[in-house]
C-alpha cells in the first residue's frame, strides 16, 4: 500500500510540479483573485497590498541566504568534513543512511531550525556519496522531514514569542510560559512519537523504490586548492593567507559570543547562528583566502532564496491587507467548541501556512483571532497557541519555501522531494491532529 502510494506521488510531483518560482507566481495570482472575489477588494487595492508587502521579508531573506552559504562554507572546511564523515560512517546500507539522516535532522531541527535545515542537507549529500544504492531524492526528503519538529522545539517562534514579556498580545492574553507549550506533556509526547515514526516512514518508503536515483557526482564540490608559500609573492597575498589574521578576527568573534551568553542578552536566533557560522568558518578554514573562496562557491546556491522570498512577502501582504487570513481563521473558529478549537486551529494554521509561510508573520495575523476565540470559548490558551505553531510547521512538508536552502545545498529541485514529503504530511497530520483531538 505504502509502496504504491509513494510511487504514485513521486511520479505525479516529478511530472507536474513546476519550479518553485512558478509555484509562487501561481499562488500570487490566486491570492490576488481571491482578495477581489472573496473580500471585495479592488484590483488596485490588491496591487497596493502586494507592493507594500513585497520587501517585508528582505531582512529575513538575507538571513536565510547567509545561513545557507555559511552552512555550506563551514561544512566544506576539512575539520567539519571529517565530523560529517564520522557521522556518515555509521551508515553502511541505504536503510541505515535514511535512518541516520532522519534522526539527525529531527534532533537538530528541534534544537534549532536553521541548524537542522543546513546540517540535514549537508549530511544527506555526504551519505549519498558514501552509500551505494541509496535514493538521493529520498535522502534529502528525509533530511527535510526533520524540519517538521522545529516549532515544537527550542527555536519555535510562536511558543517563544508568547512567553516573551512585551509581546504584542500580552495585554490580551498575558504571558504563556513554555511549560504550557514547548515543555508541555502534549508537545513532548508528539515530539517523541514523531522522532520514532518519521524515520520509520522514510525507511519504509525506501523499500518501495525499485530504481533508486543515485547522487550525480558533479554535485560534489571540490575545495579550491590553496596557494602554497612558494606561490605567494605579494604582501597583500600574505595577509590574505595568514593564519594569524584569520585567528585574530575569529577570536574576537568567539569572545563576543561568550559575552553574549554570559550576559544573558538573549537566546539562540538566526542572527546569532549566522554570527557563529562566520567566525567558525574563518577559524576552520584557517585563512581568509580559503574562507572567501569557499564562501563564493556557496553563493551559487542562494539565487532561489533571494528571488523567491520577496514574492512570498508580497503574498503575505495581500493575505493580510485584504482580510483573507482573518476570514480563513474566522471560518474555522465559527464551527469550533472549547474542545475542538485546538485541532481546528491546527488545520487552519496549516492552510494559512501554504500562503503565509512564516511563523512570526502568520501569528501576527492569525494569533489575535485564535486567542480571542480561545478566550470566548474558554479553551486552553497555551494549547491553542501550540496548535497554531504545529499547523505552521506541518504544511511546510508541501511548501517549497522552507525547502529552498536544503535543495540548494543538495542541488535538487522541489519536484524531486515533494512526492516523498506528501507522505510525511499525511502521516504527521494524523499524529499531530489526532493528539490535539484526543488529548
Amino acid at each position: 500500500m505504502l509502496r504504491n502510494t509513494t510511487n504514485f506521488f513521486v511520479h505525479v510531483f516529478d511530472r507536474y510540479l513546476p519550479d518553485p518560482l512558478v509555484i509562487v507566481v501561481f499562488i500570487t495570482l490566486f491570492v490576488f483573485g481571491a482578495g477581489i472575489v472573496g473580500e471585495g477588494q479592488s484590483p488596485l487595492d490588491m496591487l497596493a497590498f502586494w507592493q507594500d508587502g513585497f520587501w517585508g521579508l528582505l531582512s529575513f531573506a538575507m538571513q536565510m541566504a547567509l545561513i545557507l552559504v555559511l552552512g555550506f562554507t563551514v561544512a566544506s572546511a576539512p575539520l567539519f568534513t571529517r565530523l560529517v564523515n564520522k557521522i556518515a560512517s555509521v551508515a553502511t546500507t541505504p536503510g541505515s543512511a535514511i535512518l541516520v539522516v532522519s534522526f539527525v535532522s529531527l534532533g537538530a531541527s528541534w534544537l534549532n531550525w536553521g541548524v537542522g535545515l543546513v546540517l540535514g542537507a549537508i549530511l544527506g549529500r555526504e551519505l549519498a556519496r558514501r552509500v551505494a544504492g541509496v535514493d538521493y531524492r529520498l535522502l534529502i526528503a528525509s533530511a527535510y522531514s526533520g524540519f517538521l519538529l522545529w516549532h515544537g522545539g527550542f527555536s519555535g517562534s510562536i511558543p517563544l514569542l508568547v512567553a516573551n514579556p512585551g509581546h504584542f498580545l500580552e495585554g490580551q492574553i498575558g504571558l504563556i510560559s513554555t511549560d504550557r507549550t514547548i515543555f508541555s506533556p502534549l508537545n513532548l509526547g508528539m515530539v517523541a512519537v514523531l522522532l520514532l515514526v518519521v524515520p520509520l516512514v522514510n525507511w519504509a518508503m525506501m523499500r518501495g523504490i525499485k530504481d533508486p536515483v543515485t547522487v550525480d557526482q558533479t554535485l560534489v564540490v571540490n575545495e579550491a586548492p590553496a596557494k602554497t608559500a612558494e606561490t605567494i609573492t605579494r604582501p597583500a597575498e600574505r595577509f590574505e593567507s595568514s593564519p594569524v589574521v584569520a585567528w585574530l578576527i575569529a577570536a574576537m568573534g568567539f569572545v563576543a559570543i561568550f559575552i553574549y551568553w554570559w550576559r544573558g542578552t538573549g537566546g539562540l536566533n538566526l542572527d546569532l547562528v549566522n554570527f557563529i557560522l562566520i567566525f567558525l568558518g574563518i577559524a576552520l578554514h584557517g585563512t581568509l583566502r580559503r574562507f572567501l573562496e569557499t564562501f563564493s562557491e556557496g553563493t551559487k546556491g542562494a539565487a532561489a532564496v533571494l528571488i523567491q522570498f520577496p514574492f512570498y512577502a508580497g503574498i503575505m501582504g495581500m493575505m493580510t491587507g485584504s482580510g483573507l487570513t482573518a476570514s480563513m481563521s474566522n471560518f474555522f473558529v465559527s464551527i469550533a467548541t472549547a474542545d475542538t478549537l485546538p485541532v481546528l486551529a491546527f488545520l487552519a494554521a496549516g492552510l494559512v501556512n501554504v500562503f503565509v509561510p512564516s511563523g512570526g508573520g502568520q501569528w501576527a495575523v492569525q494569533g489575535p483571532v485564535m486567542m480571542e476565540a480561545a478566550q470566548t470559548l474558554q479553551a486552553d490558551l497555551g494549547r491553542v497557541a501550540l496548535a497554531v505553531a504545529w499547523g505552521d510547521a506541518w504544511t511546510n512538508m508541501i511548501q517549497p519555501f522552507w525547502a529552498l536552502p536544503a535543495l540548494a545545498i543538495a542541488g535538487l529541485k522541489a519536484r524531486d522531494i515533494m512526492g516523498f514529503c506528501v507522505i510525511i504530511l499525511f502521516v504527521s497530520g494524523v499524529i499531530i491532529g489526532g493528539s490535539f483531538w484526543l488529548f
